[in-house]
């Protein structure tokens, strides 16, 4: 499969459950059931360094962590900063701890073609514009998340507004690319949004100090479900297994992970912290961890803080043909999505620029191609 970067989008366009340890009694209990089935590893990666995207196993195609700490903002709400030194519209070097990405005023990812495949945009600190080629629009951050299909073809804008001009505006989130199954594939483009306050975080607290957090992006632990997936999307479906959760451990904090299906694949992306007990084995952060998901997998963290995100599901197994943007089975249907968006732009472009912010506010909403609107409770 071709690598898939952002930067070959802009290119084409200009040319399951988890359970904590204490607290646990009974036969059934995480802590009997791992003595008798501790989940093995079968490799670690090397994380290559931020913003360069993360290697995925099906369903997944491609993750991203951008953690920028931008500077106060300016009246287009751009950074109020020079931009000498930089390669503008490919800015991705990092210089003074942020980047512009594509954008040439704000910075961030203006208009660019999907097909074929899910986003799910996990904003854990700051703010992102969302404008399409429906006419939606969004704005979202600091612990919301849109999950977006693109299916049959999309045009979106990704932009990241400097709201705060009086100090600076760290901006952190995850891109996570979903696969779609072929019978899906031309599903109708829309999104969801998963507003912060309806995420489910569950906290644990060992001994008065030792404390876990999950957040519940995609999956279920015990009682609690995150919210449902886009009804074309794999994680739709049950026995697929879907799970995208974010841990937080206090040093110290034990964890344990439940089995899931056999066949069902497991990444540990361990990418804040000093390291993590697996089994017999002591791994640093900065790596990519998969292990077996049909096995119990106990983590007991160091004395840093660790945080580890978690992909989870069951693979789709279908050939994968991808180019830039588009993600699909075949090479001629790859040959027939460029010749779609050059076509039909996939609907178009309805705004004035291709890098739309929506105002100097910071209140959350979204507004879908039938009008409707969407805004935290």
């Amino acid at each position: 499969m071709d690598e898939l970067t952002r930067r070959e989008t802009m290119k084409l366009v200009t040319g399951a459950s988890l359970s904590l340890i204490a607290g646990c009694s009974t036969e059934d209990s995480p802590v009997a059931q791992t003595i008798a089935h501790q989940a093995a590893i079968i490799a670690t990666t090397k994380l290559p360094p931020s913003p360069e995207p993360w290697p995925t196993i099906d369903p997944f195609l491609f993750c991203v962590h951008h953690n920028d700490i931008y500077p106060k903002g300016n009246a287009e709400l751009g950074p109020n900063a020079s931009l000498d030194g930089r390669i503008m519209g490919r800015d991705f070097a990092g210089l003074n701890g942020w980047r512009m990405y594509h954008g040439q005023t704000v910075p961030g990812f203006p208009s660019h073609p999907h097909r074929g495949f899910e986003t799910v945009t996990v904003v854990r600190q700051g703010f992102l514009d969302h404008s399409d080629s429906l006419g939606s629009a969004a704005r979202y951050g600091n612990g919301d998340v849109q999950w977006l299909t693109a299916g049959a073809g999309i045009q979106h804008a990704e932009m990241f507004p400097l709201l705060n001009q009086t100090g600076n505006n760290p901006i952190e989130l995850f891109q996570i690319w979903l696969n779609l199954p072929k019978a899906n594939k031309f599903a109708q483009p829309h999104f969801s949004m998963f507003w912060n306050e309806e995420i489910p975080k569950i906290q644990h607290r060992q001994n008065g100090f030792a404390e876990v957090e999950l957040t519940l992006v995609a999956g279920s632990f015990d009682e609690h479900h995150a919210p449902s997936p886009p009804p074309q999307s794999w994680a739709s479906q049950p026995e697929n297994d879907v799970a995208i959760w974010t841990l937080k451990l206090s040093p110290g904090a034990q964890v344990t992970l439940p089995r899931a299906r056999q066949e069902t694949h497991r990444s540990l992306y361990f990418y804040l912290g000093g390291q993590l007990t697996i089994g017999d084995r002591t791994i640093a952060s900065g790596h990519m961890i998969e292990v077996e998901a049909s096995g119990h997998l106990t983590l007991t963290n160091g004395d840093q803080v660790s945080e580890v995100l978690v992909l989870q599901g069951r693979p789709i197994g279908e050939p994968v043909v991808s180019h830039g943007p588009f993600v699909m089975n075949t090479t001629n249907e790859i040959h027939q999505a460029v010749a779609d968006y050059q076509t039909t732009r996939f609907g178009g472009w309805p705004w004035p620029r291709p890098d739309p912010v929506h105002g100097d506010q910071p209140a959350r909403f979204a507004r879908h191609a039938d009008g409707r609107m969407d805004e935290p409770a």
